[in-house]
């Protein structure tokens, strides 16, 4: 008989079992886990999902019809929980203000005083000004607002009377749209350009980087106020507001193919990429399936750093009166009211879209950062 030495296995134990395997962690699972250890990149993470949100649902969140009229420049009003008498109370609520019946001694105008016998209370997902949910389905519900469908003015009211807030809810809405959609066009064109230009390379490569020189050399605002000069007043808004994103994407991707056009480069002498080419691939799928995938992350950062760059573009062209016309609404377009200093001395509360635009740009800085540090850690 033949007798066997050999020892059983070990028994597996329930440890080894559920220990998890981080050597067999995707590229996305070990970028995820080095932006989670990044607060300021979770921050920006989470800001740039609560505005995008914002912007999607922007007439839920807006207390009030932006169209809608009522006293001019009125002060901003303040959340309460406390009742005439001075009693704490659970339910919010906010007091307009009224003229009294005291004359000023000077001006023999009313006083405009605290109205304490009419609180309008607040409340959460309250009735208000009806509106069409993605331009289709009819609602009336706003997330916040006075429960007696009242006007609430949280940062007061601009000169035509028009609730601040709301319209730079809804104007994140148009300042967010063209800033995406410029990024991803130029992210299209920047990146083809700058992969095409950086894997052929020799006299292409030359001619194509002269011409992409050439659209870096224009001085681009003065170049903006000419082309966006050019379209007339009376044009529609969405001709206009398409011609202000093809004026910004086609003087924006140059820069991109740049920063992809040294990547390629780099990563056209990889062997891996050279023996692709020794069995015969086609540029095609050279360009496809080897290089592309490991230039997205130099890209993904890209995006989120090029796009409060846009933001801040908007803005200044929409205080200029040269990116968005009325009825639309922007953040850049909001800031035309500040155009004079007396008005900001006299109702500072103008500069609130100041706020969102710094928001927004501190959240996709934020982000960008945070992604740089985890997919590129050394």
């Amino acid at each position: 008989m033949l007798a066997f030495d050999s020892a059983p296995p070990p028994p597996t134990t329930e440890l080894s079992i559920n220990k998890p395997s981080r050597g067999h962690e995707s590229y996305i699972a070990l970028v995820w886990r080095r932006l989670r250890r990044s607060w300021t990149g979770m921050a920006g993470l989470v800001l740039v999902v609560l505005l995008i949100v914002m912007a999607i649902f922007a007439d839920f969140f807006a207390p009030m019809d932006p169209k809608a009229t009522d006293v001019g420049f009125a002060p901003p009003q303040v959340m309460s929980f406390h009742d005439k008498d001075g009693n704490f109370v659970f339910q919010p609520r906010v007091y307009a203000l009224s003229d009294s019946e005291e004359l000023d001694p000077v001006t023999f105008q009313p006083i405009v005083g605290i109205d304490y016998n009419n609180p309008r209370l607040l409340g959460f997902f309250v009735e208000g000004a009806e509106y069409r949910l993605f331009g289709l389905i009819p609602a009336s519900r706003h997330f916040f607002g006075s429960t007696d469908g009242q006007p609430v003015h949280f940062l007061g009211t601009d000169k035509f009377g028009r609730d601040v807030l709301s319209r730079a809810i809804i104007g994140s809405r148009i300042s967010l749209t063209i800033a995406l959609t410029v990024v991803f066009i130029v992210t299209i064109i920047g990146t083809t350009v700058g992969m095409v230009s950086g894997y052929f390379g020799g006299t292409f490569d030359i001619w194509l980087q002269r011409f992409v020189e050439l659209v870096l050399a224009f001085p681009q605002l003065p170049l903006y106020l000419a082309l966006t000069s050019l379209i007339p007043v009376t044009a529609p808004t969405n001709v206009f507001l398409a011609f202000v994103i093809a004026v910004m994407s086609a003087l924006g991707w140059a820069q991109m193919s740049r920063e992809v056009r040294g990547k390629t480069l780099a990563l056209a002498r990889i062997d891996y990429v050279r023996a692709a080419m020794a069995v015969g691939a086609t540029d095609t799928r050279i360009i496809m399936q080897h290089i592309f995938p490991n230039v997205m992350s130099h890209v993904i950062v890209a995006v989120t750093l090029h796009i409060p760059s846009v933001v801040l573009l908007e803005s200044f062209l929409g205080f200029l009166g040269f990116a968005v016309k009325p009825p639309l609404i922007s953040w850049g377009l909001m800031l035309q009211d500040t155009a004079t200093y007396s008005v900001i001395g006299s109702y500072p509360w103008i500069l609130s879209p100041v706020g969102f635009v710094l928001v927004t740009v501190f959240a996709f800085n934020a982000l960008g950062d945070g992604l740089r540090d985890a997919v590129d850690p050394y």
